[in-house]
């Protein structure tokens, strides 16, 4: 394993780790959601990594991709500005082509990464999927977005992910989640919870679009946030399947590991 930090231009580090194999020329990438870090893919990192060269890292104010508190209070986070960081990594190790796989906003990174750099991408594998905001999902940002500078962030954290992961057996993930964020501090919770603003026109343009890149979108029965939709754009979109996991919620690779396991890495052989 090789871990590395990242000094980018814009002076951010981000942080991350890279599993060489001995003989596979295929790459796989994980970009973990908002509040996360990439010890989520702890469940993915042993088995991905008997078959391809694997790449995880830390968003920017996530894990060990630490921000530095005089650049707290500079220009607002942007989802191209985050996607850049990723393409940065991916520049810097002389990665030709990656197979991604991302969970929840994680996979809206994808989507724009793909967009951006195309060239890039050979298959997006889209866990707890987010395409668009259903009414339930609207109220929640707008409750966020009104309080989220007067509430402490991780009272408005829990709530979320009660919202998003409410069964008993979403609890494991909702614990992880928390656990996750609490690594962060108030004002990195604001600036992430910025993007909401700009997140409605960029899932609009993404469910017109048709990208022509092989996507595989894997969610939980129970996910009701955004099953719905997902459902409706694989109807749509001649590139895209849906792969459901039945008693499982939001975050299907803590939730159904082995069966997630399984299923990505069968999809991405498939490709070869």
């Amino acid at each position: 394993m090789v871990i590395f930090v990242l000094q980018l231009e814009r002076k951010k580090v981000l942080n991350y780790y890279s599993y060489p194999h001995t003989t596979s020329k295929e790459w796989v990438t994980f970009v973990h959601g908002a509040g996360g870090s990439s010890s989520i893919w702890f469940k993915q990192v042993r088995d991905f990594r008997k078959h391809f060269n694997v790449l995880i890292l830390d968003l920017r104010g996530h894990g060990n991709s630490k921000i530095k508190l005089k650049d707290t209070f500079k220009a607002k986070y942007t989802f191209d500005s985050i996607t850049s960081d990723i393409v940065e990594v991916i520049d810097a190790l002389k990665i030709e082509k990656s197979h991604f796989i991302g969970i929840s906003l994680g996979t809206i990174l994808i989507r724009n990464l793909a967009e951006k750099r195309p060239e890039l991408v050979k298959s997006m594998i889209m866990g707890g999927a987010i395409i668009k905001m259903n009414f339930r999902s609207q109220v929640l940002m707008k409750v966020g977005n009104i309080f989220k500078s007067v509430v402490p962030y991780m009272l408005l954290y829990k709530l979320f992910a009660f919202i998003i992961m409410p069964k008993k057996n979403h609890k494991k993930s909702r614990l992880l989640f928390v656990n996750e964020a609490k690594k962060l501090y108030q004002k990195e919770f604001i600036r992430w919870f910025k993007l909401t603003s700009e997140i409605n026109p960029l899932l609009r343009f993404f469910r017109t679009k048709d990208i022509q890149i092989p996507t595989l979108y894997v969610m939980g029965a129970e996910d009701h946030l955004f099953l719905p939709s997902i459902k409706n754009i694989v109807a749509k979109h001649l590139t895209a399947s849906l792969f459901v996991i039945d008693n499982c919620g939001h975050v299907v690779n803590v939730e159904q590991p082995e069966t997630f396991n399984n299923h990505t890495i069968g999809f991405i052989n498939s490709l070869a």
